[in-house]
Formats: C-alpha cells, sequence, structure tokens
C-alpha cells in the first residue's frame, strides 16, 4: 500500500523546510534540501516498496535537492535511480550533464555520484522517483554513466512502459490517504499482498533494465567486421542478459546470433569452458550474490533459482553444493550471520 510518510500541511509554516531537510537527510540515501522562499515551502512525500525496489511520489515547491559527496560517504546503498516530473518542471544534473524534463521525459541518476534535482516554475511540482539495486540489474546496465543527467523519451516505446507502470504504482490514493480520484489502478492498492509486491518490484527491475539495454544499444556503434573476438563478445552480452531464461542453451545461442551450434563450440576451444559450463557458472554466481543479499532474504530459495533459470530446485541445490561446497540455505544462513 502507498502512503504518505512526510506531510508539510501538518506543521507549522516556519518549520515545514527545515522538517522535510531532516526528513530527507535520514533517507536510505541521504539528500538536503534548499529553498529561496523557505515560508512558502510545502512538501507531500508518498512511499511505497515493491519487493528491492522503493517507489516514491513527491510534491514540492520550487526548490534545490542536492546529494553531495559528503552525503555520499555518510551512506550509499548503491541505487540506479528513475525520475520523472508527472506534473511542472524539473531539472536534473548529474555527471556533468543537465537535464530538463517535460512531461513523461525521465532521467536516470546514480547515488554514488553527486546530483542536483531542481524543481522549478510557480507552485508545486510532482515528480516520481525509483530506486533500484544497482546489484540487481544485468552487468552492462550497471555502466550506465553516459546516459546519467541526460532526457530520455518517457512518452513511446521502452521508456513509456516505464514511466506509466512507475506512474500506475503511485496513483492509488491520495496524499491525504483517500482513495485518488481518475482511472482505477486495483492492482496496486492497499490489501496488496506481499508475493504481489516482489512480482512488481521483478517488474520493474526487468524494465529499468530493458530501458537501459535499449538505450546503451543506441550509443554502441556496430562494429565494421564480426571477426571470432567480437562474436564471442557479443555472445557473452548475450548471455548475460538472457540469464534469467531458462530456454537458455547453446542452441537459443547459436541461433541468435545466426551461427551453427558446432561453430558456437569451437568458438568456444580457445576458452577454459563450454557455452553450457558458462550459463551454469553465471547463473550460480548471480544466485550466489541474490541469497547473500539481506535485502532478498524473504525471496524464497526456489524463487531466487527461478529468478536465474533453473527449472528444478533439487538440480540447483546440487549444482549450488558442488560449486560452492555449502547448499543455497547454508549460504543464505553464513551471509545473515
Amino acid at each position: 500500500m502507498i502512503r504518505t510518510v512526510f506531510h508539510s500541511e501538518d506543521l507549522p509554516a516556519a518549520e515545514r523546510l527545515a522538517r522535510f531537510d531532516d526528513f530527507l537527510r535520514h533517507c536510505d540515501h541521504p539528500m538536503a534540501v534548499t529553498s529561496s522562499a523557505p515560508e512558502l515551502f510545502r512538501a507531500t512525500a508518498r512511499a511505497l516498496e515493491i519487493g528491492p525496489v522503493s517507489v516514491a511520489e513527491l510534491t514540492l515547491s520550487p526548490s534545490v535537492v542536492r546529494r553531495t559527496a559528503r552525503l555520499i560517504r555518510q551512506a550509499d546503498p548503491e541505487l540506479c535511480c528513475v525520475v520523472f516530473a508527472r506534473r511542472g518542471a524539473l531539472r536534473v544534473a548529474q555527471a556533468g550533464r543537465e537535464a530538463a524534463l517535460g512531461e513523461r521525459d525521465f532521467a536516470l541518476y546514480d547515488s554514488s555520484q553527486p546530483l542536483r534535482v531542481r524543481i522549478a516554475g510557480r507552485g508545486t511540482a510532482t515528480l516520481v522517483r525509483a530506486h533500484v539495486p544497482r546489484a540487481l540489474l544485468p552487468p552492462r546496465a550497471r555502466r550506465a554513466d553516459g546516459l546519467l543527467g541526460r532526457p530520455l523519451p518517457g512518452r513511446a516505446g521502452i521508456g513509456a512502459l516505464l514511466t506509466q507502470f512507475l506512474g500506475d504504482v503511485t496513483a492509488g490514493t491520495s496524499p491525504d490517504g483517500t482513495a485518488a480520484p481518475g482511472p482505477a489502478t486495483a492492482p496496486y492498492e492497499s490489501g496488496e499482498p506481499a508475493g504481489d509486491a516482489a512480482g512488481l518490484g521483478a517488474v520493474a527491475v526487468d524494465l529499468v533494465a530493458a530501458t537501459l539495454a535499449h538505450h546503451l544499444d543506441e550509443e554502441t556503434p556496430a562494429p565494421d567486421a564480426q571477426g571470432p573476438g567480437v562474436l564471442l563478445l557479443r555472445i557473452d552480452a548475450f548471455i548475460e542478459e538472457h540469464l534469467p531464461e531458462p530456454d537458455l542453451s547453446p542452441r537459443a545461442v547459436a541461433a541468435a546470433h545466426h551461427i551453427s551450434v558446432s561453430y558456437l563450440h569451437r568458438l568456444f576451444r580457445t576458452r577454459e569452458t563450454t557455452v553450457t559450463e558458462l550459463i551454469r557458472r553465471r547463473r550460480l554466481e548471480r544466485a550466489r550474490r541474490d541469497l547473500g543479499d539481506e535485502r532478498l532474504r524473504d525471496l524464497p530459495i526456489h524463487r531466487v533459482a527461478a529468478r536465474w533459470g533453473f527449472r528444478d530446485h533439487a538440480s540447483f541445490t546440487r549444482a549450488f553444493r558442488a560449486a560452492y561446497g555449502v547448499p543455497p540455505s547454508g549460504h543464505r544462513r553464513q551471509g545473515s550471520g
């Protein structure tokens, strides 16, 4: 259930800016807020946790929100963040770039780098933001510095799916906790089972990963020639992207690259592994990482296995024990300890 976590109308006008600044400084990735008109400042924050993903809707008076190097040293949960304006004007600056966001356009920012978000215009603006742990994204998507602080289209294609989804999950109730007017958003309203929240979180992670992959592909120039070395790099990237799919196999990899299975195996003779072994090892590495993640400790082990393409829990347990010397449950207990 989305809930109001800060509402300035409950406070004296003279305290609102300072209290909201204190609220931001005690979040999981601390920020600070300033305003040229503190006596007129207003803010409402509504938040929703869907699995490992945190989604929020913020309504703010004109102000500047900053995440400085000092605040990063204070706490950094290593998040990939998406933000867009539902209403009003918004500017996002990071990595030497600044994005002026129009309606439904969005920007990406990284919790590990200094950030400035400016709420401009008159009256209040409403923005939606989502925090996704970088560890849950594919390796290539974690290296998206070239996309930070840039305006990205959110009105068509994969960007529209992302902004529509995030907009919908924050639209269930109004800031005072009553039902909001407008279209029904039944899947995201109160009473939602915990399993549904985990499922929505997985959708959010997949949408962010797909959006990053789409824009990174647009920026990657096509190679002049597809020699064996280049082809192996493309195959590596393909395997990383499709690890969660149970049907990922040498045949699927070969078909995706328009080569024969026998030629694929010949390419891998230059390595000390096979395609099948590489897929299994990388899946086990991802599952091992998830099992050691405190944020995912409530996710059942069989769901972790399925998340990384293992069809059968028993075979996953055997493979995990063979690789790491302990069963998955034992590794999770060690991580907790």
